[in-house]
């Protein structure tokens, strides 16, 4: 029988994390690591994981965390529905040992810290965690946002470009130190006031290079170097768009190239919008033509499928065009 949600499970044993490398993913893999101080970490993204580059990194002693479902862990935890292993996948990964906790909580960050606050001290994690569990189930406000909190900047520092610093902000929160104190270290101001900088720059070149299309912003930011979420897309969109596409890597890009990624798309509901999240399945969209894409229904992304960006934009376009019929949740 599928393991019911919210059920308690016993722990399995692990000695090493991989996790996506967001936020949420950061801070799931610190509260796994606050458990156990002495398990290796590997931040990926989940089309690392799907394209089967890091296959030989996954072991019966890994626990991975927001990420897409892989048969060859020990400990699978996740919340995005695309990732949820179909019931003949997860008794097969049970009946060999694996534990799998999936549910539809805001955050994964939130899985993994409602299984372990019982068993070891998280208060650490307290004040951070419900601005995770808004980041990433969309339900941060159009104010929240334009007034671009420390947290929120600290969210856009987290990248597999910055990987040693992403270690290190990973070990000031496994560390037990409050959220306070880690915006107050020099290492993090620094990342702070540059992601501040890069804010203006990318807020400028979204503004000249998106367009709404039947209420569908899109936004082209290929070959830039930019990258950017929902947020600062549908915030400049406003209410002329029900959700937004955004375009981003290198024509020459590669999965595993963090600095020159392959070329990709992300779909986002406007959260703004009363009533914005939940009206379609952009997940629909992601899986379309790449079946390796995914997330939730009202952000996901997928990869750029042959034979290119205005191909496949044609393609979604058609399917938002009968979003009614097609997408309508």
């Amino acid at each position: 029988m599928r393991r019911e949600e919210g059920q308690p499970t016993e722990l399995p044993f692990f000695d090493r994390i991989v996790a996506d490398s967001d936020l949420d993913g950061l801070c799931a893999a610190a509260v796994l690591k606050s458990f156990n101080p002495k398990a290796e970490v590997i931040f990926s993204h989940a089309a690392l994981v799907r394209s089967g580059k890091i296959d030989d990194l996954i072991t019966p002693t890994t626990a991975m965390v927001d990420l897409p479902f892989h048969p060859n862990c020990g400990w699978y935890l996740d919340h995005h529905q695309t990732n949820r292993p179909n019931l003949e996948e997860e008794n097969k990964f049970t009946q060999k040992g694996g534990v799998c906790n999936w549910e539809a909580t805001p955050s994964a960050a939130r899985l993994a810290y409602n299984i372990l606050s019982p068993r070891i001290d998280l208060s650490h994690l307290e004040e951070i965690m419900p601005i995770v569990d808004a980041l990433d189930s969309g339900q941060i406000k159009l104010e929240e946002f334009l007034e671009d909190s420390p947290i929120l900047q600290l969210s856009r520092t987290i990248s597999l470009k910055n990987i040693e610093y992403t270690h290190q902000l990973l070990e000031l929160f496994a560390q037990g130190n409050k959220i306070q104190e880690i915006l107050s270290n020099s290492l993090v101001e620094q990342k702070l006031s540059e992601v501040r900088d890069e804010r203006k720059k990318i807020q400028d070149y979204v503004s000249k290079n998106t367009q709404i299309i039947d209420r569908l912003a899109i936004c082209r930011l290929e070959n830039s170097g930019f990258h950017s979420n929902g947020y600062l897309v549908t915030a400049w969109a406003g209410d002329k768009a029900d959700a937004c596409c955004i375009i981003h890597g290198f024509d020459d890009g590669s999965v595993d190239d963090a600095n020159r990624p392959a070329l990709s798309a992300s779909f986002y509901a406007n959260s703004f919008l009363p009533g914005g999240q939940n009206r379609y399945d952009l997940s629909k969209l992601a899986t379309a033509l790449d079946s390796t894409g995914g997330g939730h229904v009202n952000a996901c992304g997928c990869r750029i499928q042959p034979p290119g960006i205005e191909a496949n934009l044609e393609f979604w376009l058609q399917m938002w065009n009968e979003r009614n019929q097609v997408l309508l949740i």
